[in-house]
């Protein structure tokens, strides 16, 4: 074994999200990184890139523009972004991008500072949806149940096991699930399952009508 590693980020394992719409590269996983969390996404002309989220608890995130050109949506802003940018996010801000051009790549590192580093539940899940995609649902469903169970107090691993089995199983299961999730933090639950169109197909069950509208789900 050697002191160092090297790939090419299209060397990494390719895993589409959301039905394609961009390419999460592991970066973190593929080299074992312990210190910070790190990926990479790549993405054609008008797909997302960078998932529009606002990062909370004082994480910080970089965005490095490999090739390509992103635009990004920082805040209230836009920001053009071609090959060699470096884009930083601080904690609470909102952001995204999409790609600009085709096969565009993104790398972002982040971390919390002052805070021993510890790989997020959440990567799992992120991976487990995108096999399940490719068909590996048994292989997706253990992914998400081990994410849930590293981290039993958050509602972003229930949210997510809801719209997993809503999309690709059982759906009175996640409608369970999306009530776990709520009861854990209502105002975020009930933003999200109000966008999210995972829930689409089971918009019209009360219990989920009554969390998407921010309400006691009963």
């Amino acid at each position: 074994m050697t002191g160092y590693e090297v790939a090419h980020v299209d060397e990494l394992e390719e895993l589409p999200i959301n039905q394609g719409e961009f390419v999460w590269r592991p970066v973190r996983r593929r080299f074992g990184i312990s210190a910070f969390g790190t990926n990479a996404y790549t993405a054609n002309t008008g797909q997302r890139i960078v998932e529009e989220h606002a990062e909370q608890d004082g994480h910080e995130e970089m965005y490095v523009v490999l090739r390509g050109r992103a635009t990004f949506a920082l805040g209230d802003d836009e920001v053009d972004a071609p090959a060699g940018t470096i884009v930083f996010a601080r904690p609470g801000t909102k952001r995204g991008a999409i790609a600009a051009e085709d096969d565009t790549a993104v790398l972002a590192v982040g971390a919390k500072p002052g805070v021993v580093f510890e790989p997020s539940p959440w990567e799992d899940i992120f991976a487990a949806f995108s096999y399940a995609e490719r068909g590996e649902i048994d292989r997706a469903r253990e992914m998400i149940g081990n994410a849930v169970a590293r981290r039993p107090d958050e509602w972003q691993g229930y949210f997510n096991a809801a719209c997993f089995e809503v999309l690709h199983g059982d759906r009175e299961t996640g409608i369970a699930h999306l009530e776990k999730a709520y009861s854990l933090d209502p105002e975020q639950v009930a933003e999200a399952a109000a966008k999210d169109s995972d829930f689409d197909a089971v918009r019209d069950d009360p219990r989920v009508a009554a969390i998407a509208g921010g309400s006691a789900a009963g």
